[in-house]
């Protein structure tokens, strides 16, 4: 569907890492209870990346954080339990250091044949990679002879790992952090138009950057969660007891305006689903935008308002998708999303549109949708996608794009 975006980094492909120590700049903060990992999303996303350079005769170093311990050794956040399961996944033995620098990781690294993987221990055991400390990356790089950043998801942050170190080695993208970026680029950067952004979440005052930059970039903004309250606020309509920020209604409207003088289109709801209170089994009512009971509260966008969203949608052949649009979490209220979500996916897998989609919320209302491997590319980036689409440099793809082969 969508032409390749023309790239400024290098990949893998470039690097001749045959017999070559290797540090891949991973992102294996995953989540765990009671020491077990519940859920490897993250180990699986890196792992093409790391069995490609294994095939290939490299020395594979995994670098990667967990959690924050603050520049200090905390036992109960060390990687080695990661190292376990990463074996399991990649069906080969992967080794590990005691630490990510010094005499314990140079010793592992020296017994290493092509071909092997090491997970070195959390990056964040030491205050240097926080700070960006250029004599901690020098340290880091002493280990290796290439720099590959596999992980976008923490590319937004200017740490030693993700920064000072692709300037000290020849740096490249693994295919990971290439397929996200592509896929960014495609949805952005030079994307296919019309181009359609959908925002939902909470509030306006935390995506105000996110507003002002999609509202250059798309010809139509569908606006849903909590946001479109305040909007429909700056439009003088009276939204009851729904979540709302009154104090930004002249921000919605400037919004508003700019919108229309750049010919982008803002899609706002013209029926609404509303409860008396949020609970699972609420008694709730499809009404007008217009008819908000003075005691009601918004919690999800009506049917019609679904159905006009999703054929908007389907004239476009460009959708980056973040936020939900109800309050998912709670049947009846994910319904909007449910649906606009499961159309979006049709489209994308008749190859109509490219559909992009990330965040936090965003990640777990399309599961909830059935629909999070139906759409062209999902983020789970959460930070670092919400940055770049506020159009923020971020220092760890601008490390990559400045990076020497």
């Amino acid at each position: 569907m969508s032409k390749q975006a023309t790239r400024n980094f290098a990949t893998i492909d470039e690097l001749a890492v045959s017999g070559k120590r290797v540090l891949v700049r991973a992102d294996l903060n995953v989540p765990m209870r009671e020491g077990k990992i519940t859920d490897t999303t993250r180990i699986e996303r890196t792992a093409d990346t790391l069995r490609e350079l294994s095939k290939k005769g490299a020395k594979v170093v995994v670098l990667s954080h967990f959690e924050r311990p603050k520049g200090k050794r905390v036992p109960e956040l060390s990687l080695a339990p990661i190292a376990k399961a990463m074996a399991e996944i990649l069906k080969v033995p992967v080794a590990f250091a005691n630490d990510c620098v010094g005499p314990d990781a140079e010793s592992v690294i020296a017994k290493m044949k092509n071909g092997d993987i090491v997970l070195l221990e959390n990056l964040r055991y030491h205050a240097g990679e926080e700070e960006n400390d250029q004599g901690f990356a020098k340290n880091l790089a002493k280990l290796g002879d290439f720099y590959v950043n596999d992980a976008f998801s923490v590319s937004h942050r200017a740490h030693a790992s993700t920064h000072a170190l692709a300037q000290l080695l020849p740096a490249a993208a693994g295919r990971s952090m290439e397929a996200e970026l592509s896929a960014l680029a495609n949805a952005l950067g030079e994307p296919q138009r019309p181009v359609a952004a959908v925002v939902g979440g909470a509030k306006v005052s935390t995506k105000l950057d996110l507003l002002g930059n999609l509202i250059k970039k798309v010809d139509v903004l569908v606006i849903g969660g909590g946001m479109a309250n305040t909007f429909l606020l700056a439009r003088g309509v009276q939204v009851g007891k729904s979540l709302a920020e009154p104090t930004l209604v002249d921000t919605a409207k400037a919004i508003d305006k700019a919108a229309k003088e750049r010919g982008c289109e803002i899609l706002l709801p013209q029926d609404v689903v509303v409860a008396k209170e949020f609970k699972a089994g609420a008694a709730s009512q499809t009404v007008g935008t217009g008819s908000v009971p003075a005691d009601g509260m918004i919690l999800d966008l009506g049917p019609q308002a679904a159905k006009a969203i999703a054929a908007r949608l389907a004239q476009c052949k460009t959708i980056v998708w973040n936020g939900p649009l109800g309050a998912f979490e709670i049947a009846p209220f994910d319904a909007a999303t449910n649906t606009v979500a499961r159309e979006v996916a049709k489209l994308a897998q008749s190859g109509k549109v490219l559909a992009v989609a990330g965040g936090g919320d965003t990640v777990a209302a399309l599961a909830h949708a059935g629909v999070i491997d139906q759409f062209s590319y999902v983020s789970t980036a959460g930070g670092a996608f919400l940055e770049w689409l506020e159009g923020k440099e971020l220092p760890g793809v601008a490390a990559l794009a400045r990076g020497r082969i």
